[in-house]
């Protein structure tokens, strides 16, 4: 996969996320994919492993609706070599049943193989989160 390929679904990544197309975002993801958001699971129900397209699609479609208001996420660089691309940025959403607000810097990475995402890992300040979390 070159460098440019990988921008390109990248970009598309951005694109359906900000226009929150569930299917769109799936689809993007290969079918056997492996998906994590780090951190303590039995405080923060959304967060995780996944390993298929349709887990990763029920994140987007039932998990963030259910648990949080997103209200700013914004990249400030991605870089990209090949089929690795590495992002940082700050995002901001509020959890549902607390009514807390998690602001905080996250790093995201992705491996892109024929035109699909096969790895997504996302760094965020997980203690944060499960502040945020709990009563």
């Amino acid at each position: 996969m070159s460098t440019q390929e990988t921008r390109a679904v990248i970009a598309e990544f951005d694109r359906l996320l900000k226009a929150w197309d569930v299917d769109g975002l799936a689809a993007l993801f290969a079918e056997e994919v492996d998906w994590e958001i780090p951190g303590d699971t039995a405080t923060v129900p959304w967060i995780g492993k996944r390993t298929t397209r349709a887990e990763v699609r029920a994140f987007y479609a039932e998990d963030v609706p259910k648990y949080l208001t997103p209200d700013r996420f914004d990249v400030d660089a991605t870089l990209v070599d090949g089929e690795l691309a590495v992002r940082t940025g700050d995002l901001r959403s509020q959890v549902q049943a607390t009514g807390k607000w998690i602001e905080t810097r996250f790093v995201q990475e992705f491996t892109v193989q024929n035109g699909q995402i096969t790895r997504y890992l996302m760094h965020e300040d997980s203690w944060l989160v499960a502040e945020a979390v709990k009563p």
